[in-house]
């Protein structure tokens, strides 16, 4: 397992406090890199890490250390912070101590604060134990505790398990290595809707720790066991899954999330600006542009639709995979896929909004948005739906009840295919609204208000007509 610090800091570590907080372990450890270098590992006797430090990362969104740490406002650095992560592992006792003071050392001259808050000293930390026999093995994912011929296995304590640059890593060279990522924490712990969105579908998987059945998926419920080098699945004789009584008696809860999932397309050129179409849904659904966005979480840069732009033209023609988050006073976050595809340049677009007991989610605004994305941003097709969940989008280890189709738009090329004639008539009690001029015009189609499933029957009735000429 390892155990992460994290120093908050008003100000940059430099070279020299780096420096002075590589020194926790006096002068008998050794410094490694890792990650080209935007690594630093202290080291024991045989190579084996002990320590890994991320380089700082400059965080300018306001509310990320809330959201990830659940830290109060008052015990860390206001935004802009500098966030340096510190991950020891607990292969050897003295590794926690030393990322503690490393990161002690670190906020001691430069402020800020440290979490966990207890973790931070600066005490020299002597190497006492034995670790001659743990040598780095050459093929080692970065911080996994457990490595199988067909899975690895991280454990965490985090209480928000974020979609990290580390973790990123992890996830990127097990899908190289052909292995399954399999994510194990404590019941209190919930998922961030990033690493919710990775670890989504077979071959990964999120394994959460029970007092009553041992281990269980925390997003089916399915109770699992230690089985050949991976966790998997209970089976009674028949086959059948056992489900965990901890996921299925989750609590109810009266916060709902609105969910759009929309695609568009475009044609490549250098006047060519990426990220509008969520600008603009964004803006459509809470009032405001988003706040920032990055590669991973935390999610440190302000929201630049020529910066993301930049960086998936750096990128072509691989795919770039990116997020954004909005204030903290109106939840929302939002994936965003880029390719380039033999028809142009595609963003697969994931926006989800929480809303409080008492809010209201603004369905109202979904049509008017799908006739801006329709005529001005190149849609493909979109998909709102809303489903009972927790307001700041985390995911609990506990049974939520899926989402239910709101609306269903097609682009103005969707329609063209299809036909408009056939597309606007569908065998249901259905009467799409035409989004933009009749010369080139996309549809929307209005389902139900999210509170009856059956509204699932009607979208795949209505795909089913859409498809067949």
């Amino acid at each position: 397992m390892t155990k992460d610090v994290i120093a908050l800091t008003p100000k940059m570590p430099d070279v020299w406090t780096l420096l002075a907080g590589l020194h926790a372990g006096g002068p008998d450890l050794g410094v490694a890199t890792d990650a080209d270098g935007a690594v630093i590992q202290l080291c024991g006797p045989g190579g084996r890490p002990l320590v890994s430090i991320e380089a700082p990362i400059l965080v300018h969104t306001p509310g990320e250390t809330e959201r990830l740490l659940g830290a109060r406002p008052g015990d860390v650095p206001s935004a802009p912070l500098w966030w340096t992560e510190a991950r020891a592992s607990t292969a050897v006792p003295e590794a926690e101590r030393l990322a503690g003071s490393f990161a002690g050392r670190l906020t001691t001259v430069l402020g800020g604060a440290t979490w966990p808050p207890d973790a931070a000293h600066t005490a020299v930390v002597p190497l006492t134990s034995d670790i001659t026999a743990l040598t780095a093995a050459e093929d080692a994912l970065p911080a996994v505790d457990v490595l199988t011929g067909s899975t690895a296995v991280v454990l965490t304590e985090r209480p928000f398990v974020a979609m990290t640059a580390w973790l990123s890593d992890i996830l990127s060279a097990c899908a190289d290595a052909d292995k399954a990522l399999q994510l194990v924490t404590p019941p209190h712990a919930r998922l961030t809707l990033a690493t919710r969105t990775a670890l989504t579908g077979a071959p990964n998987r999120w394994v959460v720790q029970d007092k009553e059945c041992g281990y269980y998926d925390g997003l089916s419920g399915a109770v699992l066991r230690w089985q050949d080098g991976t966790f998997a699945p209970v089976r009674t004789d028949d086959g059948v899954t056992v489900a965990a009584s901890s996921f299925t008696q989750g609590g109810t809860t009266k916060e709902r999330q609105l969910i759009l999932s929309f695609s568009t397309r475009h044609t490549p050129d250098e006047q060519l600006v990426l990220g509008r179409a969520l600008e603009t849904a964004w803006q459509a659904l809470t009032g405001c542009p988003p706040a920032g966005w990055s590669t991973a979480e935390p999610i440190n840069l302000p929201w630049s639709t020529r910066q993301l732009t930049d960086l998936a033209r750096h990128r072509a023609p691989s795919p770039t995979w990116l997020l954004a988050i909005g204030s903290p006073d109106r939840p929302a976050m939002a994936t965003l896929r880029i390719i380039r595809t033999k028809d142009g340049v595609e963003e697969e677009i994931t926006f989800v909004t929480g809303y409080g007991h008492d809010e209201t989610p603004p369905l109202d605004a979904i049509e008017p948005l799908a006739e801006t994305l329709a005529t001005r941003h190149g849609l493909i097709s979109l998909i709102a739906s809303l489903r009972a969940g927790r307001r700041d989008l985390t995911v609990p280890p506990q049974l939520e009840a899926p989402p239910v189709p709101v609306a269903f738009a097609l682009g103005p090329d969707g329609v063209s295919d299809i036909g408009l004639d056939h597309a606007r008539r569908p065998p249901l009690n259905l009467r799409p609204v035409q989004l933009g001029p009749d010369t080139r015009p996309g549809l929307h189609y209005p389902l139900r208000d999210g509170t009856n499933a059956q509204a699932w029957d009607t979208l795949q009735q209505l795909t089913q007509h859409l498809r067949t000429p």
